[in-house]
């Protein structure tokens, strides 16, 4: 299973919602978690592997493997922080994002089950982070534009340095 990376525009539509939860999505919740697991993540969406549906996985360490499929953020605290972040569909780059501290968010789960779940630290992060990717926004669009311009502007240095290479 391939991960999208920056300049894939799948990455920038907003995904649409499941309609129906049958057996396939036991299937597609697999292939999520195992994809975050070979990517050394700890959270994947669907629209990073193609799959332009309201669903993602997270598998913090110390914490179980948990599947969101149509999820609402219905809550967040008044508290942030800051915290650096990094994103398999933008490889090697880590900065600071600012996020509010804790979340509370209905979702169902691969089997159908609908939950709500209230999260803070870092479980708290990854779900608001996936969830953006629901919505077709980065990490990135969560920084200052001069900040986002440098991460932007070495990305882009890097490509047209391996382009040259394999011209090579």
């Amino acid at each position: 299973m391939q991960i999208l990376t920056l300049g894939n525009e799948l990455l920038r539509q907003k995904a649409l919602p499941v309609k129906a939860i049958g057996p396939e999505y036991l299937k597609i919740a697999e292939e999520l978690v195992n994809a975050l697991h070979e990517g050394d993540g700890i959270g994947l969406a669907g629209p990073q592997i193609g799959i332009m549906e309201r669903i993602f996985a997270i598998h913090v360490a110390g914490d179980t493997a948990r599947v969101f499929i149509n999820p609402s953020i219905i809550e967040t605290s008044q508290e942030t922080c800051k915290f650096e972040e990094g994103c398999l569909s933008v490889p090697g780059v880590y900065t600071d994002v600012v996020r509010p501290e804790a979340v509370k968010i209905q979702a169902w789960n691969e089997k159908g089950r609908a939950f709500t779940m209230e999260a803070s630290g870092i479980v708290a992060r990854v779900i608001q982070h996936e969830y953006d990717h629901l919505e077709g926004i980065l990490f990135i669009d969560r920084i200052s534009e001069l900040k986002k311009n440098r991460i932007l502007a070495k990305i882009a240095a890097k490509s047209e340095k391996a382009a040259a290479k394999q011209q090579d």
